[in-house]
């Protein structure tokens, strides 16, 4: 039997081409996905039926609060939620159009117009496999969760806020900051007919709000809908409707691409593959953890094969008219609660959904668009968590600190810009906690005292010596090293970290000392050190190569030595 290496430690072509295949199959389906099915189906499809109704009104209103009418966001909640459902790398995730995705998709329909959604769903699906492809599916745990909180919260305010134009039927012009163009809205309201708008919306509020009460199990978001369309009916008001919807899906065909568009979209396809792949997988992490209603949790999730999975769900939904995709954190959550252990409660939900647009289109036609932006002022407001607000507001400063800065960018700006400060403020307040750790300190010289130990400096530096902490530290340990002293003992032995800066800034100190003409000993570099030190040029720059030392009292005695030969009287 041949050795899988190569004479050079390296794999072999078989040996590649098997990892690969491996690797691949890994992140595609497999039988195994459904092996539970016989004992989870009844809970399954009971689970699968449940998320379908409440996603229905969710549907409607992104596609509608998107700008890409309500048709698109039940497309895709229809095909994504099952592509997702068949490819993705968690069990219970329920796929579909999301908040956060308006979010982003409202400014680029404004700018680009509606016929670059499909479009771009296409595009940034194709990014997002390429990521999964890539084994990039763990880099969402590296996202601070002071940073995902502010997220959030700032993707509730811009939900609840894009919602005021339709609670008061006034249109203001596309393109606007969401908080200008809600104050404008409000501003601009026809009466009375805002008033009847905004009694739908009260309406919708308040059964979504009571329903539960009544029973956890009971669809409140579609109920509240049925009120609001009833009592519209009844008292005859003048409020907008939904409109005519298909009463089929639309064919698979590829968006109209040209060249010159790609310079255009690149940027937002790049910003919606991340959000997308963000999403996903965050909503993944949440699910693994859900206890359902047998108190067990839902079990591990494969994050590469998710943003495979969800990568495809974006690419077949632009196929058919539809918009961007993500994992769906309120509708998993349903899911799980419900009893949804498989696959098939997804599939479930999206063939209940497409019941829906062969069955029951003219009725859903009927819908007042007031009564949708009432289903997401709600949703909106339970994405903020004010619970979750005080701990995090209430821990440190540096995490308060980037919650509050990724709010604010995530309502004033954009999305991807909130997320990008927001990692990049979160990244710079841990570097500066971490470089306090580092530090150096003058010790003095163990045991008993010997004539001229005070031309002797011993210093011990401490926990970690890199890029955000080096400078510091060989400014304290040069200024201490005051006139009169004659030998230098670096104590390296307590360094937990060095990097290639604190490496240099080490050069340096050393280079100056000796500039000095200070003798510089170096004692206890750690044997992970060691070699990064002689690489970088330290043990270059000592007076001899002999001055390393693996123990203090060698080092304190070879450095007495240097003294008594410095200050010894000519004869």
């Amino acid at each position: 039997m041949g050795a899988v290496g190569s004479p050079r430690g390296g794999l072999t072509p078989r040996a590649t081409a098997s990892r690969l295949l491996r690797t691949t199959a890994a992140l595609l389906p497999h039988r195994s996905d459904y092996a539970s099915l016989g004992r989870t189906w009844r809970g399954d499809l009971l689970a699968g039926v449940t998320v379908g109704i409440v996603a229905l009104p969710l549907a409607l209103a992104f596609g509608v609060s998107s700008g890409v009418g309500a048709e698109a966001g039940l497309v895709t909640a229809i095909v994504a939620g099952f592509v997702a459902a068949v490819f993705g790398g968690s069990h219970v995730q329920v796929s579909g159009p999301t908040g956060a995705m308006v979010v982003v998709l409202a400014p680029i329909v404004a700018s680009h117009g509606v016929g670059a959604v499909a479009l771009l769903s296409v595009l940034a699906g194709a990014i997002v496999v390429l990521l999964g492809a890539s084994r990039l599916g763990r880099a969402v745990a590296y996202i601070p969760w002071p940073v995902v909180e502010g997220f959030t919260l700032g993707i509730g305010v811009i939900i609840f806020l894009q919602q005021v134009p339709a609670a008061v039927s006034s249109h203001v012009p596309a393109g606007l900051n969401t908080a200008v163009a809600a104050a404008e809205a409000v501003g601009s309201a026809p009466w009375p007919r805002a008033a009847a708008s905004i009694g739908v919306v009260a309406l919708v509020a308040a059964v979504t709000l009571l329903v539960p009460k009544i029973h956890r199990a009971l669809p409140a978001s579609l109920i509240a809908i049925i009120a609001a369309a009833l009592a519209v009916g009844l008292l005859g008001l003048d409020v907008e409707r939904i409109g005519e919807l298909p009463m089929s899906l639309p064919a698979p065909s590829l968006p109209a691409l040209g060249l010159s568009d790609l310079p255009a979209l690149g940027g937002p396809a790049l910003a919606i593959a991340a959000l997308a792949a963000i999403e996903s997988l965050l909503s993944a992490r949440v699910a693994s953890g859900l206890n359902g209603p047998d108190g067990r949790t839902t079990g591990p999730y494969n994050p590469d094969r998710e943003l495979v999975g969800q990568g495809l769900a974006s690419v077949a939904a632009g196929l058919f008219g539809g918009m961007p995709a993500t994992g769906a954190i309120a509708r998993t959550a349903v899911n799980v609660r419900s009893g949804g252990r498989s696959r098939l409660a997804a599939v479930v939900h999206a063939l209940v959904l497409l019941g829906v647009v062969y069955l029951a289109a003219p009725l859903v036609a009927e819908i007042p668009l007031a009564a949708l932006a009432g289903v997401l002022m709600v949703t909106a407001a339970r994405m903020v968590s004010v619970r979750t607000a005080r701990r995090i507001l209430g821990s440190t400063r540096q995490d308060a600190l980037a919650f509050v800065l990724t709010a604010v960018i995530t309502v004033s700006f954009d999305l991807i810009v909130a997320i990008q400060i927001g990692l990049v403020a979160a990244a710079l307040l841990t570097l500066r906690q971490f470089a306090k750790l580092g530090g150096v300190r003058r010790e003095p010289i163990p045991g008993p005292a010997h004539e001229g130990d005070e031309h002797i400096a011993v210093f011990r530096l401490d926990g970690l010596m890199f890029f955000g902490a080096a400078e510091r530290i060989v400014e304290e340990m040069t200024s201490q090293s005051s006139a009169g002293v004659d030998v230098v003992i670096l104590r390296l032995s307590q360094l937990r970290y060095l990097d290639a800066t604190g490496t240099q800034a080490l050069v340096e100190a050393v280079r100056t000392l000796e500039a000095r003409g200070i003798t510089v000993l170096l004692k206890g570099v750690q044997e992970q050190h060691l070699e990064l030190v002689r690489r970088v040029g330290v043990i270059a720059e000592l007076r001899h190569h002999r001055h390393l030392f693996d123990s203090l009292a060698d080092a304190v005695e070879h450095a007495r030595s240097h003294v008594q030969r410095a200050h010894a009287r000519p004869l």
